[in-house]
């Protein structure tokens, strides 16, 4: 008996743990700092509702590359696990038709499937007794309940923000929304809004436990490149070098690409979005390499350019040096609260950079290469490595983003990117977070050599 106690006593220890594996698998933040996001969320709904639903298994990319948590959802609550939502709604006092009510959040999740958690694992249920100290939320409940959980919220007037899909487009939200309009819980009294601008404007500024995350996968895919420059050589194939990027920063704990490497050997690396990595590294190509790694769900950005043979040619470090140039202007110009990295908004970063480029150097017919710079200077980076925010506004303390110049001349075969990570630290200073990873040609040179 004491045998059978004692073994009861160790599987209900084993399950336990178990369950709160899917919020631990990751380098998941405080869970106050996903209630921090609810709650100024709630500040931004007019008096609404907000209701984010979880990417669901094998929807989309998940049923190629894996389940990977739909990214407004997460920012919301640090659930990475499919199938579940979100309800936030702020306290409002009573006037006219509308009642009193508290500030609510809800975490719905899916009932236990103890025939398939025979397959999956165990899994964490809204009945479970420590669902909510694992996710933080006042209150989980069943999925199933959603329709119940909502028109409590609601009364006549009020906006449910929500994730829509553009026209003609189906998402994860779709068919639960449909669903709801059918029960009636969204009904023609209510009315649904976008809720993804609202939650841009929140994930544009990252706090301290993101860019933790940040510098995690910036620190693995800054390995990831150095490994490559010191193994690439001609001969090799674009697929070989994607191959040892990945081994590199996966050993280091990504979890999966922040997005598809671009690995791009001579004519192939003036190709911006070149995917297909199945081309030969030739001994005088310069070989683009566009690829990160994502940490806990948090992406990065880099891109170096490597000559295949160790060796800039006279013409590939002089195009090299002028993009190098159009960067360090542009650093060299930044001022936190007034600089902004839209194309046609004033004190744009971008309009530095292009300045330079067309006044250094000449393409072989004498024209400025200011045409060959065919893409904007930088983007935000987050949860997404092109993260959702608003390019006309000034860049200030939080924000994380890219700046990165590149000239691609396709007559010569000659493609240059550097493209490096920023944040804006809480004096306004800007941080390079890639500034160990060799940037200038002669570093490049020593890296490849070995030195």
């Amino acid at each position: 008996m004491r045998k059978l106690l004692l073994c009861a006593v160790l599987l209900s220890s084993l399950c336990s743990a178990v369950l709160s594996l899917p919020a631990l698998a990751i380098d998941r933040q405080p869970s106050a700092d996903y209630r921090a996001r609810r709650e100024a969320l709630a500040k931004k709904l007019n008096g609404g509702a907000a209701l984010i639903f979880a990417a669901i298994e094998g929807d989309g990319p998940n049923a190629l590359h894996g389940f990977r948590q739909n990214d407004n959802f997460y920012y919301l609550t640090g659930w990475a696990e499919p199938g579940a939502a979100v309800l936030i709604a702020p306290a409002r006092d009573a006037k006219d038709e509308q009642p009193a009510r508290a500030y609510t959040e809800i975490l719905l999740l899916l009932p236990r499937d103890m025939v398939g958690e025979r397959w999956t694992g165990p899994k964490l249920g809204p009945d479970s007794p420590d669902a909510a100290s694992i996710t933080g939320f006042d209150r989980v409940e069943s999925l199933s309940k959603l329709d119940e959980e909502l028109p409590k919220l609601l009364t006549v007037g009020d906006k449910v923000y929500t994730e829509l899909a553009a026209p003609g487009e189906v998402t994860s939200s779709s068919g639960l929304l449909d669903w709801l309009k059918r029960t009636r819980a969204i009904s023609a009294r209510v009315r649904t809004v976008d809720a993804k601008p609202l939650l841009a404007s929140l994930r544009t500024v990252k706090d301290a436990g993101e860019i933790a995350l940040i510098k995690e996968a910036t620190e693995a895919s800054m390995a990831a490149h150095l490994a490559v420059m010191h193994e690439i050589k001609p001969g090799m194939t674009e697929r070989e070098v994607g191959a040892i990027l990945r081994y590199e920063w996966e050993r280091r704990g990504c979890e999966r690409d922040s997005y598809a490497p671009i690995v791009g050997a001579g004519f192939n690396g003036t190709i911006l979005h070149y995917s297909e990595n199945s081309g030969t590294v030739h001994p005088y190509d310069t070989v683009v390499i566009d690829a990160a790694g994502e940490y806990s769900m948090y992406a990065t950005d880099i891109t170096r350019t490597l000559p295949a043979n160790g060796k800039f040619s006279a013409r590939q470090r002089e195009i090299y040096d002028i993009v190098l140039g159009a960067q360090q202007a542009a650093m060299a110009a930044f001022q936190s609260g007034t600089s902004t990295l839209g194309r046609e908004t004033p004190n744009t970063l971008n309009t530095v950079a292009k300045n330079y480029i067309n006044t250094h150097g000449k393409d072989l017919h004498g024209e400025s290469l200011g045409k060959y710079f065919i893409h904007g200077l930088g983007h935000y980076v987050g949860l997404n490595v092109h993260d959702d925010g608003d390019y006309d506004i000034p860049l200030g303390p939080g924000m994380v983003f890219t700046i990165e110049p590149g000239i691609y001349i396709p007559e010569e075969k000659l493609g240059v990117r550097i493209e490096d990570m920023f944040y804006v630290d809480q004096n306004g200073k800007l941080i390079q977070l890639t500034a160990s990873l060799p940037r200038t040609a002669d570093a490049v040179e020593r890296a490849m050599a070995g030195k």
